[in-house]
């Protein structure tokens, strides 16, 4: 039998936040009487990413989180704390671990289809929208896209870093790591390239992921990101002797860039729908944060758009501040991160980087950095508006 071309719902990629607002769809009853395709090229048979986050209470996937901290390190030159997180729990999700979960959950969903194929095109078609997938159309109510097909354009006052990184999960022979304390930040390593922290996440006491992380314009060479990870495990944790059994290695924008969150039926999530957080790349929460509202929205209104702002401008104003600050080198961002946790319980830092708090709490965080450098900062962004 041929798959029918006509959906109430599509969602093209089924990443982090495709699968998300599958899940959420799902359980929340908003698929009642609905069918949804989702496709992607991809069958995500191999474990590319891992996803790092807190939360104060069990998420929607804490089936398959794999390890939980309530204390984390911090490090930086002169400083070094072990921080205590509560309320918040430290998590950690493998990728495939993920999407091997969200997929065999929504397998079984009679409303839900996938298919795996490239996607060409998505557009508006009248009171719907199209997607070209493998050569063929399918139209949809409204497509949920995840996939960004282009980097944004470079546009004046606006500033574009990348955070790049590789990560190692090593084994070693003998105990090497405490598995009730995870590194957060690690800003030791050197910060000529930009800024450049290495976090550790153990499985046990013979099994880590070492990640090693910059803020810049640019990528480094491919070595300098393997000569990166043995210079911090070699000089600052003093593993000489361990085997490397996975690698993985990310990208991720980090710009004021404002994405669009829709044109007419097309909903776009993820990072191409805004859902990054500018200036630290941070995306899992807040992606979780609007496929259920979305979810939410389509369930008792009908349509996607009754959703709240996870991003607002006092927000969007915080981070282009800090990319300002970034871009420029006016202060090294391994200072600006050192006065942040030095002089800041971690809840609240945590709590700011989600975009929830409030005004009195920003005001006494932001009145522990370096009030000139920020200020000049500031205005520059108020102007550009």
């Amino acid at each position: 039998m041929n798959k029918p071309a006509v959906y109430d719902y599509i969602i093209t990629g089924m990443g982090c936040a495709g699968l998300s607002l599958a899940i959420h769809l799902s359980r929340n009853g908003a698929l009642q009487g609905k069918q949804i395709l989702l496709i992607d090229l991809d069958k995500k048979e191999k474990n590319d990413r891992t996803w790092c986050f807190w939360e104060t209470e069990p998420g929607p996937f804490e089936d398959v989180v794999i390890r939980r901290w309530s204390k984390a390190w911090f490090h930086a030159e002169g400083f070094s704390s072990l921080l205590d997180l509560s309320p918040y729990t430290y998590k950690m999700i493998r990728g495939l671990d993920y999407y091997r979960y969200a997929l065999k959950e929504l397998s079984s969903n009679p409303q839900v289809e996938f298919l795996y194929a490239p996607v060409e095109r998505i557009q508006q078609a009248g009171d719907h929208a199209d997607v070209m997938a493998g050569g063929q159309v399918y139209q949809g109510t409204y497509v949920f896209n995840s996939i960004l097909f282009d980097p944004p354009r470079p546009e004046p006052g606006k500033y574009y870093l990348l955070q790049h990184f590789k990560g190692w999960i090593v084994e070693t022979d003998l105990p090497a790591f405490r598995t009730d304390e995870a590194t957060l930040m690690d800003f030791r390593p050197s910060q000529e390239q930009g800024t450049t922290f290495v976090y550790v996440m153990p499985f046990s006491e013979n099994r880590a992921l070492v990640e090693y992380t910059l803020f810049s314009p640019e990528l480094l060479p491919g070595q300098a990101y393997d000569e990166g990870l043995k210079t911090y495990l070699h000089e600052v944790l003093g593993i000489h002797q361990y085997r490397v059994v996975e690698e993985e290695f990310g990208i991720i924008p980090m710009t004021n860039h404002r994405f669009p969150k829709h044109a007419g039926n097309v909903i776009h999530m993820g990072t191409a729908g805004g859902q990054t957080k500018a200036s630290s790349g941070y995306t899992f929460r807040f992606i979780q944060k609007h496929a259920a509202a979305l979810a939410s929205s389509l369930l008792h209104t009908g349509h996607p758009h009754d959703i709240p702002a996870h991003f607002i401008d006092r927000f969007y104003w915080y981070d282009s501040v800090l990319l300002n600050i970034l871009h420029h080198r006016t202060l090294e961002g391994s200072y600006v991160f050192r006065q942040l946790f030095k002089k800041n319980k971690a809840a609240t830092i945590l709590r700011f980087l989600d975009n929830e708090t409030s005004l009195a709490q920003e005001f006494r965080l932001l009145n522990t950095l370096p009030q000139w450098p920020f200020m000049k900062a500031g205005l520059r962004e108020l102007v550009k508006g």
